[in-house]
């Protein structure tokens, strides 16, 4: 008995581990955008609807995650038909693949206010790994929870070819369009109370 009330003792002394919080990506106020060279100028589009949860482990943060789905049919690249292309079965095939997804198997923190995220990207059925690199572009506020944060993520440009998504030989020997998409990404999230 004496044993454990020490052992109750000794936990009541221990610092209690700060929880993990929990922020949901708000998509009116963030971009996932691409941009993809074709002849002498650059394509650009983004995806309109997109969601996502960050768990921040500040005592442990290779314990943080990061989960994120965009939906293909709200790609927009200022041009009509071209989306009504893309999201045919020759290219996305949206009505078989409707969601781009990410789900990161571990973080490593690479400074004070960045850090690398790699996980699996799934787009057109085919899954890859991918590393996110971000970094915290809202100013650190000490000791408190802050409500939003914003991050600036960049990764290496996406081989399109990998997924499986080309048009057909003879459109794609004509098109000029580069296998490579460059994504552009700013994320603001609102902590969940």
């Amino acid at each position: 008995m004496k044993a454990f009330r020490l052992f109750l003792a000794l936990l009541s002394l221990a610092p209690l581990a700060a929880p993990a919080e929990t922020y949901k990506i708000d998509s009116a106020h963030s971009k996932i955008a691409f941009s993809v060279h074709q002849f002498v100028s650059n394509v650009r589009g983004e995806f309109h609807r997109f969601s996502g949860t960050i768990e921040v482990d500040r005592d442990h943060p290779e314990q943080s995650s990061v989960t994120a789905r965009i939906s293909v049919g709200s790609i927009d690249t200022k041009i009509q038909k071209r989306d009504h292309h893309l999201l045919s079965a020759e290219f996305f095939d949206a009505a078989k693949f409707p969601e781009i997804t990410f789900k990161s198997r571990n973080v490593k923190r690479a400074g004070e206010s960045s850090g690398d995220i790699v996980g699996d990207f799934t787009m057109h059925g085919v899954t890859k790994p991918m590393t996110l690199h971000v970094k915290l572009s809202t100013p650190p506020s000490g000791e408190s929870l802050p409500d939003r944060t914003r991050w600036i993520v960049t990764t290496d440009p996406i081989n399109r070819k990998d997924f499986g998504l080309m048009f057909s030989s003879a459109t794609e020997s004509i098109s000029g369009i580069s296998s490579n998409v460059t994504p552009t990404i700013e994320i603001e999230a609102v902590r969940t109370k």
